[in-house]
């Protein structure tokens, strides 16, 4: 479990450095800075940077993100957080391919040689093997965007830029009509999700859309969330910071969806998407005010439990994030399983998403290397 990423400093090594820990504590990866060339930063302004392990491909390979703006400098004496707007940082984006274990890093490619690409920020990876269950040959990489087809027309239309392993280079975007059953906006701030050769962009008011980017012949296809967790099109003041309480993942080889109400008793719910891949089956639900009393939870008043991560293995355990402090719960039998720091009160505060990612290590990771164009897997 994954829970930020950031620079090593000195830039002494070409690996990055792995903290392993073991869940409920954290995970930390850290870069070397070399590697990031963070852009100069002049008098009178300061950098705004975030890092973060944004997409894991399930078995093992994480997509490293690094963005790197510049905005002006506090004046003398100013006091509280800085309003940053992503866009008008124009911030540079750099990505990773990384092999936690080993600390391989595979540095990728710019999109058109700029590194101005915050329109395609949400990268994930799907790999694929030749041998059952063993090691994959290849991995794909995409992000996509949408489009209105005219500022007065609510017909959508959606962009797939990929980046496939085999040839080292990112692809031309590729239009789809949208897949949508609404003419309706696609609002994605969640982490991209692999699952059943496909990878997955959600939209937590409302459903995901999903691509095999490793098919030739690709093609988009969306599900809602559970009946009653779609929402009315919000706007995006209300929209934004909800990922924090809705989560997809995968967890014992099916998709999986959480949601924790923000109210008394903070109920904490999870649903598997069904074999048919259109409906979802709620699993568990838990009260978490009721932990409070006699199950250990450091709940209080003021406090609002966010959804970290769902168990890649057990999918009845939900890592929760609640003020500074990561809380393992078993939903099944309405338990606390354990509790860690996760960090800077500030830091973790500041962020939009619970910023925790799944990552399941597989045995043969430590020696595995990460495939380039041209050539195969291989071992160390």
């Amino acid at each position: 479990m994954i829970h930020h990423t950031g620079l090593l400093m000195p830039p002494s090594s070409p690996r990055a450095a792995f903290q392993l820990a073991e869940p409920p504590c954290a995970s930390h990866i850290l870069v070397p800075e070399h590697l990031v060339e963070p852009q100069p930063c002049p008098p009178g302004m300061m950098r705004a940077c975030s890092s973060h392990a944004r997409a894991s491909s399930g078995d093992g390979l994480l997509v490293l993100d690094f963005t790197d703006g510049l905005t002006a400098a506090p004046a003398a004496g100013a006091r509280g957080p800085i309003p940053l707007d992503g866009k008008q940082l124009k911030p540079d984006v750099t990505r990773f391919v990384c092999n936690p274990l080993s600390g391989e890093l595979f540095r990728v490619p710019d999109i058109d040689g700029t590194k101005k690409t915050l329109k395609w920020q949400l990268v994930g990876i799907l790999t694929q093997s030749d041998r059952p269950n063993g090691p994959p040959d290849r991995y794909a990489l995409a992000s996509f965007s949408s489009n209105a087809a005219a500022a007065d027309n609510d017909e959508w239309s959606f962009a797939v830029r990929r980046f496939l392993s085999q040839k080292g280079e990112w692809d031309e975007p590729v239009v789809f009509p949208s897949p949508l059953p609404l003419e309706r906006p696609l609002f994605v701030d969640h982490d991209p999700v692999t699952f059943a050769g496909r990878i997955w962009w959600v939209d937590v008011s409302w459903g995901a859309i999903s691509v095999d980017p490793l098919s030739d012949q690709p093609e988009l296809r969306f599900v809602e969330l559970p009946g009653g967790s779609v929402m009315e099109p919000v706007k995006d003041e209300k929209r934004r910071g909800l990922v924090r309480y809705r989560r997809l993942g995968v967890s014992e080889g099916r998709l999986r969806y959480a949601e924790a109400s923000q109210k008394e008793p903070f109920v904490l719910s999870s649903f598997a998407l069904d074999d048919n891949g259109s409906s979802w089956t709620l699993e568990h639900r838990v009260a978490l005010s009721r932990l409070r009393v006699d199950g250990g939870l450091p709940l209080q008043q003021e406090d609002t439990p966010q959804i970290g991560v769902i168990d890649p293995l057990n999918a009845s355990i939900m890592y929760l994030k609640i003020g500074v402090q990561c809380i393992s719960v078993d939903m099944e039998r309405g338990k606390v399983l354990g509790r860690s720091l996760l960090g800077d009160e500030s830091y973790t505060r500041s962020c939009l998403t619970a910023l925790l990612t799944p990552c399941v290590l597989p045995p043969w990771l430590p020696s595995y290397r990460i495939p380039s164009a041209g050539s195969f897997s291989c071992f160390l």
